[in-house]
């Protein structure tokens, strides 16, 4: 069995996929940096290798970010009968195929930063389980998890996931840069139909059998342990330490050695990116060349000593294959400012949550009190398609343009639509407490000068703890796109790095407040007069000192003719006045005054107009401390 050198992801990945497939314990593999377009194609190759080439594979279950536990759990059957329709609670997808014979289950997330809660706590339930008890709903199952899941998710996101899902994921995987072996291209996406020896052609033979079988556990040895405690170190944890025996078992397993050694440790550091020291645990650091293997059967990759590099080098090999991990950066996100994003962590490295690349949520796997109107399918923003199980909220235009490719091939006169053509939007929850902040720059100057993160911080607090989406509108701001008009941006909640970037930007010239307030108040008309899906509770509030420079008319029309006088307060109070007339029950609205003099009076006359609370900007706790 010819070694396949590690240098290569493509073979790293298929022999990570051969593991996590012969290993139960190996059941979570966490791909990083997976270029999106491949998804599919790497999707398919688990399946083949988990059913083997002599058997279809199964069709995987996918997950994000709008699954629920009623999704996932349990699964609703009506059936008609001589009786009359009868309505059964079945298993869920997530369980019904642990019982059923046949090739172990496959879960695929895409995106594991978008996951829902649920399908979050799921995976913490499921993966690495010996024994899994539903009850839910009426029913109660007992079930050995049998099921597989690959999981992809961008380095830099992963400050954003729960250290406890992560820690599910025995197998991690740096594969930036992956492609397909025996072709110069990129993996591209395969046909529908095409066969899994194609899929399977970088995977060796030899290694399909013991992937489709399973294999008998090795023990693992004293050297194998205590090399995994060095490579790891002594904050690696206990979780981080088994994934790596029992990756190193699998892989003496895989070699037909009769135990597991600190070679095979070494080699299953190598496999998932860990640092190698070059010197090994039985041999002096003094040997100027690692001696030769001695001739004989080749085991799988990475079971037999890598080349050394350079000597005292700790840190990962600098190698012809990971010139592209190097070079490729992280892809932004659609909405991400330039520069606003927090520091992407190492390339190259499984466990990049350990720099502190990003800001953490404190309670990832919980998620806010929801009331549910309507179905959950046709509630959210819309964040992707996917193949339709139904009619409900179909993507028109992804549906014509999967039909519009298969035209020619069926030959008929008229445009058409077959079922396989069709597909529904993918829809992320809807917010249930909406923020809306309207910060007016030009007040920055007064005594309540860079104490905005203080007098804002029960409201952001508040915003934080029931996962509330943030609207920021900005006035005033010395970099503004444009000095006459308000800017505004849309966050999913208060940790994207541009809100508090937002409380800290230079003041500028002119106050354009009267188109601020209008733009808070289209906003919230948007929000609040959505039927089910509307939030239910949402706060406004404003930073200001109320002196408006700029009138509306100059605002929408970008021309400045004249003398402006206080046209640009009487804009403000009169736009003002629209939000003051909306519907109480669930918009609260509060007015913080800078304390600024003279005119002292404008932030209590707008707020009056606003129907609003008014809270001194002047006093804020920690002002003092922040004043020092």
């Amino acid at each position: 069995m010819a070694a396949a050198p590690l240098d290569d992801p493509a073979h790293r990945l298929g022999l990570a996929l051969v593991c996590a497939a012969a290993e139960p314990a190996l059941s979570g593999v966490l791909l990083l940096d997976l270029d999106p377009r491949l998804v599919d194609p790497v999707t398919r190759l688990f399946g083949a290798v988990l059913a083997g080439a002599a058997e279809p594979a199964r069709p995987p279950l996918v997950l994000g970010a709008a699954d629920r536990d009623e999704d996932l759990w349990t699964r609703t059957r009506i059936r008609g009968g001589e009786h009359g329709i009868t309505v059964r609670t079945e298993p869920g997808p997530l369980t019904e195929g642990d019982d059923a014979d046949g090739p172990p289950p496959l879960v695929v997330v895409p995106d594991l930063a978008r996951l829902s809660v649920a399908g979050m706590r799921a995976a913490v339930q499921l993966l690495g389980a010996d024994l899994v008890t539903v009850e839910r709903g009426g029913p109660r199952r007992t079930v050995r998890p049998r099921a597989r899941w690959l999981a992809v998710c961008r380095a830099a996101d992963v400050g954003r996931v729960s250290r406890h899902l992560l820690d599910r994921f025995a197998v991690r995987l740096p594969v930036a840069g992956l492609r397909l072996p025996g072709s110069g291209e990129a993996l591209a996406e395969p046909e529908a139909g095409e066969a899994p020896e194609t899929l399977l052609a970088g995977i060796p033979a030899a290694w399909r059998p013991a992937a489709h079988r399973g294999i008998r556990p090795v023990p693992v040895g004293d050297a194998a342990i205590g090399r995994a405690r060095e490579l790891l170190g002594p904050d690696a944890g206990v979780r981080r330490e088994l994934a790596l025996l029992r990756l190193a078992r699998t892989l003496a397993a895989l070699d037909g050695r009769p135990s597991a050694s600190a070679e095979h440790s070494d080699a299953a550091a190598r496999l998932i990116g860990v640092a190698v020291p070059h010197s090994a645990p039985d041999r002096p650091e003094s040997d100027p060349e690692p001696p030769e293997p001695e001739p004989g059967p080749a085991g799988p990759p990475g079971t037999l000593p890598e080349r050394r590099g350079a000597a005292g080098h700790t840190g990962p090999r600098a190698r012809d294959g990971d010139r592209g991990l190097l070079d490729t950066g992280p892809a932004e996100g659609i909405g991400t400012a330039p520069g606003a994003a927090a520091p992407s962590p190492a390339a190259g490295i499984p466990y990049p949550e350990d720099e502190p690349a990003a800001v953490r949520d404190a309670v990832p796997l919980s998620g806010p009190r929801r009331r549910a109107t309507g179905p959950v399918a046709t509630r959210g923003t819309v964040i992707g398609t996917r193949r339709a199980t139904d009619l409900r909220d179909i993507a028109h235009v992804r549906t014509v343009r999967e039909a519009a490719v298969h035209q020619r091939a069926r030959g008929t006169d008229r445009f058409t639509v077959s079922p396989v053509d069709l597909h529904s939007n993918v829809r992320a929850a809807a917010p249930e407490r909406v923020l809306v902040l309207l910060l007016d720059h030009t007040c920055r100057d007064g005594t309540g000068a860079g104490n905005w993160p203080e007098v804002l911080a029960p409201f952001l607090q508040w915003a934080y703890r029931s996962r509330a989406a943030v609207q920021v509108i900005e006035v005033g701001a010395a970099d503004a796109a444009d000095e006459l008009r308000a800017g505004s941006f849309s966050a999913r909640g208060v940790l994207d790095p541009r809100v508090p970037g937002a409380l800290y930007r230079r003041a500028g010239r002119a106050t354009p407040l009267a188109h601020g307030v209008e733009l808070a108040a289209q906003a919230l008309r948007r929000l609040l007069r959505r039927q089910g899906t509307g939030p239910a509770e949402a706060w406004l509030v404003v930073v200001t000192d109320g002196r408006g420079n700029v009138p509306l008319r100059v605002s929408h029309t970008g021309r400045l003719a004249g003398a402006v006088a206080a046209a640009g307060v009487e804009d403000a109070v009169e736009a003002a006045a629209r939000i003051g007339a909306m519907d109480r029950t669930r918009l609260n609205v509060a007015v913080v005054d800078p304390g600024r003099e003279p005119y002292g009076d404008l932030p209590y006359i707008l707020a009056d107009r606003l129907g609003a609370i008014v809270v001194d900007g002047r006093h804020a706790p920690g002002a003092e401390a922040a004043g020092e």
